[in-house]
């Protein structure tokens, strides 16, 4: 089980270095405290891979590429015309009572899962849940003691080629948690609002061009 566990977090790692999802983890870390940003994204994460383990490649077949780049692109518009229009706090402690209230962490929550919804990271964590046989033998080329043996099968595989994405992407998106909130304090926030805002609305055209390009 631990063989495969670290096959599929070395391999989601490499494959979320330098994602999309890496900037809008650096955005909203900016913007909001770096402790909320990061349990939101680490739930999302958690859910997400978790999907992707337990359906494996079943959810391609139900959710279509085309949807779930249509909706996405679309919910990435609504967060960033949402995020333009936000007015300022009139005081820190008014930022103070709004971040108490989970805000930030069901911001990251949301914005990081419709991100992350369908991206490559998931469906090659689909395939590996199908087959943790591609994670081990990924494994054996770079470390062929780790990868002795078969490997779990069952729900021993699905639980983990599930902890392992999961481990792989929080260590990723958490270094960009971190470097997000170094950056957020040598910024204005109304800069960081309107960066946020353009980052979102450009992903959402970005989504919708893609599928218009593709043909739909």
């Amino acid at each position: 089980m631990f063989a495969v566990f670290a096959a599929v977090a070395g391999i989601v790692m490499l494959a979320e270095m330098g994602d999309k999802t890496q900037l809008l983890v650096l955005v909203l870390a900016a913007r909001y405290r770096p402790w909320p940003v990061f349990a939101g994204i680490a739930a999302a994460i958690g859910v997400l891979c978790l999907l992707a383990a337990v359906a494996g490649r079943l959810v391609g077949g139900l959710l279509p590429e085309t949807v779930v780049r249509a909706v996405a692109g679309l919910l990435f518009i609504g967060f960033g015309v949402w995020t333009w229009f936000q007015r300022d706090g009139d005081s820190e402690e008014e930022d103070e009572v709004r971040e108490s209230r989970f805000g930030p962490a069901l911001t990251a929550f949301g914005t990081f899962f419709v991100a992350e919804l369908g991206d490559k990271t998931q469906i090659m964590t689909m395939a590996m849940a199908a087959d943790p046989g591609i994670a081990l033998a990924a494994l054996r080329r770079v470390a062929p003691a780790l990868a002795a043996g078969t490997g779990p099968s069952g729900a021993g595989g699905t639980v983990a080629v599930w902890l392992g994405a999961w481990a792989g992407m929080l260590a990723v998106d958490g270094a960009a948690v971190a470097l997000g909130s170094v950056v957020g304090k040598r910024l204005p926030a109304r800069v960081i609002r309107r960066v946020s805002a353009a980052v979102f609305v450009v992903f959402g055209i970005l989504a919708l061009a893609s599928l218009l390009i593709g043909g739909g």
